[in-house]
């Protein structure tokens, strides 16, 4: 499956509770800003990550981060993810090639329950494959563990706090 491909799966979904939306790579500075606006209100302004944690080197839009985002029929930004990998992503993917590094997976409160989540997912996992890699790790908020088996992930190793927040690590074969 291409990203195409979650694009056409998340329109065929798009009917629930009425919500039109395709999943696409961002591309460029207005997409960039799109999934900023959504780790803005997720993250900074709902669960209260401080700012200067949430974006990171690995945020430019370059050889070694892909970000996808969920766009509503008439544009607005419905929720976004992110793909790491190569030799930048190393502290990620514990310098192993073959492992990419799902992140950042944001979705508006408005579009929760749509599976909006579930079609950024399945579109990073795309990218992966299009990149050659073969497995996808994740460091997973622990209230989102559930989400992360349903969709094939497995824990691994403790619990642990990252930006006060418990988290734990996650992977899935692709």
């Amino acid at each position: 499956m291409t990203l195409g491909d979650a694009t056409a799966a998340a329109g065929a979904a798009a009917g629930i509770g009425g919500l039109a939306y395709e999943i696409r790579s961002a591309v460029g500075a207005a997409d960039r800003e799109a999934c900023f606006a959504v780790r803005r209100q997720v993250f900074v302004a709902e669960q209260q990550v401080p700012g200067d944690l949430e974006f990171d080197s690995h945020d430019a839009l370059g050889a070694a981060a892909a970000h996808v985002l969920a766009v509503r029929d008439d544009g607005v930004p419905l929720g976004t993810s992110r793909l790491l990998y190569g030799p930048e992503a190393a502290d990620r993917t514990d310098g192993d090639p073959t492992v990419g590094s799902l992140g950042r997976l944001a979705v508006v409160k408005e579009a929760r329950g749509l599976r909006v989540g579930v079609a950024l997912v399945r579109a990073v996992e795309d990218l992966a494959r299009e990149r050659g890699l073969l497995v996808v790790d994740l460091h997973a908020q622990t209230r989102a563990l559930g989400f992360y088996e349903r969709l094939g992930y497995e824990a691994y190793g403790p619990e642990y706090e990252s930006v006060g927040i418990p988290h734990r690590g996650m992977r899935r074969a692709l």
